[in-house]
């Protein structure tokens, strides 16, 4: 077997406020100190965690109150709050928020990748919006990283519906997909995430307001926690049980659909 790489993933589970940032920021201190005291090294909160996901609102949405929650990943905003935090307590962040277009043509459904010690080693775009999201600019990169922890890929929410986001994900090197998210809370996540753990041998970390779900690389459900009250799912697993078994016998040259 190989050598061990393990890693402490903390999921946060906890149904965020509309509209209420500030009240949501302190919601996510509160678990993400209680994630590091029981050795979380990266700590990954639901979609658009700190606005509530206000695209979803059906009663007081408006251009101006949306453009008003959106934030930049520089400046004095939460996503500084965030990196501050990474950096005290030593630990990896995917934070879920809504993040402002640079160029103010509107903004992103985005999380971030904050390493621990507080830099920003990306930001990831929702790439698939369906019609309640349409209020955000689509992505149109699906990034991996490398740090210290493992390679770290990021889809959120409904990109996990389309196989093509996950393997591609896998074939820039991804060992860990963080899948922040909020909508459809049943029993389909179950498979669907097992499926695509499944068929690319890598670890998922299905992170919803009301369950946290980590699948692995054959697979199998390492680790579950539902629930309405906030709470953090800790667990650890082996990014060394990673395979590409099946990913050495895929056939491309039988796949062009040109």
């Amino acid at each position: 077997m190989a050598a061990s790489k393990t890693v402490r993933v903390c999921l946060v589970k906890a149904v965020p406020e509309k509209w209420n940032l500030d009240g949501n920021w302190r919601l996510f201190e509160l678990l993400a100190r209680r994630a590091a005291e029981g050795g979380a090294q990266i700590i990954c909160t639901p979609e658009c965690f700190l606005d509530g996901y206000v695209t979803a609102a059906k009663e007081g949405s408006s251009e101006e109150r949306f453009a008003g929650i959106s934030q930049t990943l520089e400046g004095d905003g939460y996503v500084t709050l965030v990196r501050e935090l990474a950096a005290e307590l030593g630990v990896y962040v995917v934070f879920g928020f809504t993040e402002l277009d640079a160029g103010g043509r509107g903004a992103y459904n985005a999380a971030a990748l904050i390493d621990d010690g507080g830099g920003l080693v990306g930001c990831y775009h929702k790439t698939h919006l369906l019609d309640h999201d349409l209020k955000y600019l689509p992505g149109d990169d699906l990034p991996v990283w490398e740090t210290e922890l493992g390679r770290i890929g990021i889809m959120i929410c409904a990109d996990r519906r389309w196989p093509e986001v996950a393997r591609t994900l896998k074939c820039r090197g991804a060992e860990l997909i963080m899948n922040p998210t909020y909508g459809m809370w049943h029993l389909d996540n179950e498979w669907w995430m097992r499926t695509r753990s499944y068929e690319n041998e890598l670890f998922i970390c299905f992170t919803h307001p009301h369950v946290s779900l980590i699948t692995g690389p054959k697979g199998q459900i390492c680790a579950k926690l539902e629930g309405d009250s906030p709470d953090v799912l800790v667990h650890e697993i082996n990014l060394a049980e990673c395979a590409d078994v099946m990913f050495r016998a895929r056939r491309p040259d039988v796949y062009d659909l040109s």
